[in-house]
């Protein structure tokens, strides 16, 4: 597993990371989430020994990623798709990848084959790809000495539906036959599709962390009404009853179970159209509320 211990990095006198603890767990997809400049990046770097932490330690497996003696074979990383050689092929660069771990020629064809880049594709120019085939060739060199763990920065990034899907379900197996995952992305609907796990941050230092059922249980329940009128008389209800409430798209996202929200609709004489807990929206909402201070305007969509 990934354990992150009071991690800290300062450049100058700012503070990117400010003692980030968690632990990306075996068998267990994390998602690691945060607004641009949030510090998730710098974090990942630290994590692979690209850039030293001011204090704090990062281990993988019990062990600091600079002691290991060789790194592909127990831990996969893609941390920038497009730091590719433009003017290599994506067999070409495999190809080196499989040579620096010593590992045997014929796995070069198949861990394209495993990330879907087919013969016509893996013969062409790292210039001529498009990002998602760039995602696609860095999985696969992430892939390649068949590790343990997984740390990937934006992975969905470019890559159409079917990739995402693709990629998707690559992970939940990987994760599966037990393997760690760690993955960054922006994209909240995939990671509340895919993570078992989810870390929040947030200038630098932890907002959130627990597991996703835990985590998306605490937002609550979605009500709407059968028009606004009936939508402020039932949180006018709610609040009479000590209960708090927080309007969204239309309706209200109530932080109570929607048995008690059902029944002081009732007693108000309020007409529900919708009534069910919000894990639907959950994880943007709650993205957005506990980054709501660190975020740029529009950054999260």
């Amino acid at each position: 597993m990934i354990s992150v211990e009071s991690l800290t990095k300062h450049y100058g006198p700012f503070t990117a990371v400010d003692h980030v603890s968690f632990t990306a767990a075996t068998g267990r997809v994390t998602g690691f989430l945060g607004p641009n400049g949030a510090g998730k990046s710098t974090s990942m770097r630290v994590m692979v020994g690209l850039t030293r932490a001011s204090s704090g330690r990062v281990t993988i497996g019990g062990r600091d990623y600079r002691e290991l003696v060789n790194p592909g074979l127990e831990v996969g990383v893609l941390l920038d798709a497009s730091a590719q050689h433009a003017g290599r092929t994506g067999r070409e660069i495999l190809t080196i990848a499989q040579q620096t771990m010593g590992l045997p020629k014929a796995q070069v064809a198949e861990t394209l084959a495993r990330v879907g880049l087919t013969d016509d594709e893996a013969g062409r120019r790292v210039r001529d790809y498009s990002l998602g085939m760039r995602q696609r060739l860095g999985i696969a060199t992430a892939l390649i000495g068949d590790p343990e763990v997984l740390i990937l920065d934006e992975p969905a990034n470019g890559l159409d539906p079917a990739g995402i899907r693709w990629m998707r379900d690559l992970l939940r197996g990987f994760a599966n036959d037990g393997g760690t995952v760690l993955l960054s992305s922006h994209l909240l609907h995939e990671i509340e599709v895919i993570a078992d796990d989810i870390v929040v941050i947030g200038q630098g230092r932890i907002v959130a962390q627990g597991s996703k059922t835990e985590l998306l249980a605490a937002a609550g329940t979605l009500v709407r009404t059968s028009d606004p009128a009936q939508t402020d008389r039932l949180a006018r209800a709610l609040h009479e009853a000590s209960v708090v409430t927080t309007p969204i798209d239309g309706g209200l996202r109530v932080d109570a179970e929607p048995e008690l929200v059902g029944e002081t609709a009732h007693r108000a004489g309020v007409v529900l159209r919708e009534l069910r807990p919000a894990d639907g929206a959950g994880l943007e909402e709650m993205f957005l509320e506990l980054t709501a201070d660190t975020a740029r305007e529009g950054a999260a969509a």
